[in-house]
């Protein structure tokens, strides 16, 4: 089992960068699958970025191709997604999740508490 706390929301203006981070406990996380998914006020959850055990292979949604990257340090049990870009319509509370999964799964067995973004116009 392992416990997901994330960090680093905050209210930031069109075209900032913010990097959130996800620092695991219990398991390490190097027996993980991880990712991002956000949901934004009356919206359904949704996928954000998702990154392999190793961190080799990332996979992002369409909406933040380009402008989001997810890293991990499986040394210091965290993983981070660094936003760049940041429109309005990335406002939302975005939330880590792991799975024992090879890839991660649409439906992760492991959340974290989610940290809010806000982006100004």
């Amino acid at each position: 089992q392992v416990q997901l706390v994330e960090s680093g929301g905050g209210l930031v203006q069109a075209g900032g960068s913010l990097r959130l981070s996800c620092a695991a406990s219990g398991r390490t996380t190097s027996s993980y699958a991880m990712g991002w998914f956000r949901q934004a006020p009356g919206k359904e959850r949704e996928f954000v970025a998702r990154i392999s055990r190793s961190g080799s292979s990332t996979y992002y949604a369409d909406s933040v191709k380009g402008r989001f990257t997810i890293s991990r340090d499986n040394a210091k049990n965290t993983v981070y997604l660094q936003m760049n870009s940041l429109r309005p319509e990335d406002t939302a509370v975005y939330y880590c999740a792991a799975d024992s999964s090879v890839v991660l799964s649409t439906t992760p067995k492991y959340w974290g508490q989610g940290t809010q973004v806000t982006v100004s116009s």
